[in-house]
């Protein structure tokens, strides 16, 4: 039986390659709840969201990941980020119709932003790849061969219902006893079918791509899907906004309507919140003054 929103690691034992399996069901549904994304940009989220966390499940780090991509085309905004806590959450816009499944034509040459940063808000690492090719595994395993030089294979694929996706690396600095290794367990993965990365569990995976190798197989990660919006974090925006402004979008709409683009959470704010908040700003910056 499939077992939905976790990430598999393992290892094989006498090759330097290591490799992550994700699956996510409830934590994708999530995602897209409420949401009217066409099919083509549905199954491209999907396969950011999937990606994003088999790559943050492959560093070392205590913060997020983010994959972006920023294009001039029909799709103007791709969104995905996973946390070290293996929490994920994912957004895309878009404009006009999307009447092809072409990347190059959705994307219109734009680029992928790869983002890593750690909790105390400093960003860590930032690297940026042309969204060239015609799958997005295929450029996330460019990036990786030309910016990180660590060869990569990943496999995506994403529904209504699912995301999923598998990732092989070979492991830095280790040499294996088989030179052909690397060539030949990535013919084996490559033999995985849509369907089967969407609806069997990532044992049976395992099994029905590498049922002659000797895998070292690590408990299963739960993911899940998880927003950090506040209303604080609104907060701290509209006070960056100033006063007069936020005071302005009051005299002509009453209340300030704030939508998380993630989570779809609405925060509002009425003329009264509006002078607290300030006020609150004011005395926070007094105290601090006098100490």
């Amino acid at each position: 039986m499939k077992k939905a929103d976790e990430v598999q690691r393992f290892l094989f034992e006498y090759a330097p390659i290591r490799g992550e399996i994700v699956q996510l069901e409830t934590s994708w549904q999530q995602i897209i709840q409420g949401r009217s994304y066409p099919a083509i940009l549905q199954k491209l989220l999907g396969q950011f969201t999937a990606a994003a966390a088999l790559l943050s499940s492959t560093i070392k780090f205590d913060g997020s990941l983010i994959l972006q991509a920023q294009t001039d085309g029909p799709i103007s905004l791709l969104v995905a980020e996973a946390t070290s806590s293996r929490n994920i959450r994912a957004t895309a816009k878009w404009k006009n119709e999307l009447l092809t499944e072409d990347l190059q034509t959705l994307f219109n040459g734009g680029k992928l932003v790869i983002t890593i940063s750690s909790k105390n808000g400093k960003e860590k690492y930032q690297g940026i790849v042309e969204l060239i090719g015609d799958e997005i595994s295929t450029v996330l395993e460019h990036y990786m061969e030309k910016s990180e030089q660590l060869p990569t294979r990943i496999w995506l694929t994403a529904n209504e219902k699912q995301a999923s996706g598998l990732i092989l690396q070979k492991i830095p600095g280790a040499e294996g006893d088989d030179v052909d290794m690397w060539n030949r367990i990535v013919q084996l993965a490559s033999t995985i079918k849509d369907d089967e990365l969407l609806n069997l569990a990532s044992n049976e995976i395992l099994h029905r791509l590498f049922h002659e190798e000797t895998l070292r197989v690590f408990d299963p990660e739960r993911i899940t899907f998880k927003c950090s919006c506040t209303r604080e974090k609104v907060i701290n925006t509209l006070r960056m906004l100033g006063h007069k402004e936020v005071h302005s979008i009051l005299i002509e709409k009453e209340k300030i309507l704030v939508n998380c683009e993630y989570c779809n959470q609405e925060y509002v704010f009425d003329k009264v919140d509006a002078e607290q908040l300030f006020a609150s700003a004011t005395q926070e910056k007094t105290s601090q003054t006098k100490h």
